[in-house]
């Protein structure tokens, strides 16, 4: 697929149609790396979150805690 690079603002910008989003699993807001390789080559590759282990403790507890019946009834 051919880009052309276009002025956005003072910036340069390349526009994502929707066909192209969708085909990339990518929706407005998403963060994206920007890698530029050697020979001129870009890629961008979708920022995938993280949890430190604080909050997945958290977030765990409180899942225990308020399923505990239904979680021993299965167990």
């Amino acid at each position: 697929m051919i880009k052309t690079i276009t002025k956005i603002g003072n910036s340069r910008g390349i526009i994502l149609d929707s066909a192209l989003l969708e085909l990339a699993n990518l929706k407005e807001g998403d963060k994206v790396n920007i890698t530029v390789h050697s020979g001129g080559t870009i890629t961008m590759t979708p920022e995938v979150g993280t949890v430190d282990n604080a909050t997945f403790d958290g977030v765990l507890k409180e899942v225990l805690e308020d399923y505990s019946d239904t979680l021993e009834k299965l167990s």
